[in-house]
């Protein structure tokens, strides 16, 4: 039977008194850290013609960052129990500053790697407890707003990534990317130093179950580059068979570890609490279903209507930059208004947007007014199921949990982006291969393209049309509590 606590722990009175600047200083810390997730792609052109190697190996520069960023979520999360959520935040500070300082320095691709890895760590610790000490510093009737600005402050990442980084590469050069960092950490450091504190319970020790620690690396590791591998070929390999086993290995051995250890990395008794899982499982699907529409749409928009890079990247900013304004208005409305089936609403409008695109995708010569519809409808979704779904993950668990909930819910929101990912090249790979194509993707002809990618817009919003019944199941179980 699910435990749903009835008056939720987390709740807050009258929240932190400098509640405003300590969401300034977090949210700044997320900013970052959503940046330089997404800068380096524009300037792995020239970083790769600077140090002379080829595409495959200066892609580890944002793979070591995605990997171990999602790789330490849940153990930053374990390690600010003892730490303290604002000590460990201003040592996120320090150790991605001094970090970005390096990579700028970097004399080697594999130094700038190793230097990416220390960063990615940094923006873990910062990451892994941003929604804990946002969500702790505002009152119950405040939290739903709050929630929102970490989604705006996320589009706002995804929309100055991509344009901050061609400005600074083309008029300072690539290793300024990094270097920016340095006098924003600074100033961030110092303001955070005097304001970010906030009332916790520290542990007396940091007993984590370490080898859990090992297993939980070695799981998303292994995931994440079985599903690399799965979408650039769809074929059998003896790599992939072995890292297939790796992968089911370690996600074993971590299961037991979490369930017998006294102090896990997961508390696995948080799945037990069904207002925290439901939520969670409607996160992964709308992380999931974005990104298949992420990556194969600048593939038709070019490929079959023509667009320019330039005019694709104008589309893909109309969800983000709805979201910016959107995102911390429906929070507010959720808060005053409480309104259950709000985030299951998103969803519904979100699965009709990307069945539409999805729909009108199967013609060459669609019309360019109702596909851009389709990105403001789901736009207009994407406002309506975020916040809500985001508070009501934290509002689930007792406070004592408030940790494992903030850097579970990064975790999952990483993880469902690379599967994302990977599912849309696995799809398309086994939709060419069906075919008799065996090109690449972008010289595929226009026809081919078009059904291509339109089966795949819509199973993404067939897998929000799930996402949906989750949601509403959700709503509908909360009302008997």
């Amino acid at each position: 039977m699910a435990i749903i606590p009835k008056i939720f722990n987390v709740e807050l009175q009258t929240g932190s008194k400098n509640r405003y600047v300590v969401l300034l200083l977090v949210l700044a810390g997320v900013l970052m850290a959503v940046v330089d997730g997404s800068v380096v792609s524009i300037a792995l052109p020239t970083i790769t013609g600077y140090f002379g190697v080829n595409i495959g190996e200066s892609q580890m520069i944002m793979t070591a960052y995605l990997v171990t960023l999602t790789s330490l979520l849940l153990i930053f999360g374990k390690v600010a129990e003892r730490v303290g959520k604002s000590r460990l935040f201003m040592l996120g500070i320090v150790v991605f500053t001094i970090s970005s300082f390096a990579c700028g320095m970097s004399a080697s691709l594999y130094q700038l790697v190793l230097c990416r890895i220390a960063q990615a760590a940094g923006a873990a610790m910062m990451f892994s407890i941003s929604s804990a000490i946002i969500f702790q510093s505002f009152p119950r009737g405040e939290q739903g707003r709050a929630m929102g600005y970490i989604g705006a402050t996320v589009a706002i990442g995804s929309i100055m990534g991509p344009t901050l980084g061609g400005v600074i590469v083309e008029y300072l050069g690539w290793e300024y990317i990094f270097l920016i960092n340095v006098p924003i950490g600074v100033i961030q450091f110092l303001l955070s130093s005097r304001y970010l504190k906030i009332e916790e319970n520290r542990s007396v020790s940091l007993d984590a179950d370490w080898i859990g620690a090992t297993t939980l690396i070695a799981f998303i590791v292994s995931l994440m580059a079985l599903l690399g591998l799965l979408a650039n070929s769809f074929t059998f390999q003896p790599t992939v068979a072995a890292l297939a086993l790796i992968f089911l290995a370690s996600l074993v051995a971590f299961i037991i570890t979490e369930s017998r250890h006294k102090t896990p990395i997961l508390d696995l008794s948080i799945f037990r609490y069904r207002m925290f899982v439901l939520p969670s499982i409607s996160m992964i699907i709308f992380f999931v279903s974005n990104l298949m529409i992420s990556v194969l749409g600048p593939f038709y928009f070019e490929g079959v209507m023509g667009y320019t890079a330039t005019q694709v990247g104008l589309i893909y900013l109309i969800v983000p930059a709805i979201m910016v304004v959107g995102s911390p208005v429906t929070g507010w409305i959720y808060d005053k208004h409480q309104f259950r089936f709000l985030a299951a609403l998103g969803m519904l409008i979100m699965a009709v947007s990307m069945m539409l695109l999805g729909y009108l995708a199967q013609n060459i010569d669609g019309d360019p007014r109702l596909l851009l519809a389709t990105f403001v409808l789901s736009g207009i979704g994407a406002v309506f199921f975020q916040s809500p779904n985001n508070t009501e993950i934290m509002r689930a668990l007792p406070k004592s949990k408030i940790n494992t909930a903030s850097s579970f819910t990064a975790t999952i929101r990483n993880l469902g982006m690379a599967l994302g990912v990977s599912f849309s090249g696995v799809l398309v790979s086994m939709q060419l291969a069906s075919a008799g194509y065996h090109g690449t993707l972008g010289q595929a002809g226009p026809v081919l393209l078009s059904m291509t990618i339109s089966r795949v817009m819509i199973l993404a919003g067939m897998l929000c049309i799930i996402g949906t019944v989750v949601s509403v199941y959700r709503a509908t179980t909360s009302a008997q509590f």
